[in-house]
């Protein structure tokens, strides 16, 4: 099974889409929109500072009445983020992903963000490598 970075390499959007705790949660919401993401990095210089996805929104922003012009990022983030290695497999990170209940995974390397992986991301991995170990069984059972 590949690394993450591997995933990493293949990814559209090869910069880190992230955003500043200082910014309000509108700008937030305007990036996602704009990259069809569900999730930003929150970074303060170049420090993973938090996490600011769409569930953030709806629970901290909508669900609590806030606006999202005047509600700055760092008021509304998870601030508690699990992160990965640029080494470790899929496995591990869906692993990870599926016990914590968390959609995106930040990949660190040297305490510098270098990309943000989705459950999704890994699950078309995982069915790619599935495929290909059926069609390598199915050769060996035929020849």
């Amino acid at each position: 099974m590949k690394t993450l970075q591997q995933i990493l390499d293949y990814k559209k959007h090869k910069e880190v889409i992230s955003i500043a705790p200082n910014r309000p949660v509108f700008d937030a919401l305007v990036i996602l929109a704009e990259y069809k993401i569900g999730a930003l990095v929150v970074l303060e210089g170049e420090k993973l500072v938090g996490i600011f996805s769409e569930r953030d929104y709806a629970r901290e922003v909508i669900l609590k009445g806030k606006s999202s012009k005047s509600t700055q990022i760092q008021e509304v983030m998870t601030d508690k983020v699990l992160s990965a290695k640029p080494t470790d497999s899929v496995e591990q990170a869906m692993t990870v992903m599926s016990e914590k209940r968390i959609r995106h995974l930040p990949v660190v390397d040297d305490d510098k963000v270098i990309g943000m992986l989705s459950i999704g991301d890994l699950v078309k991995e995982t069915i790619a490598y599935q495929k290909d170990l059926i069609k390598q069984l199915e050769s060996y059972i035929h020849s």
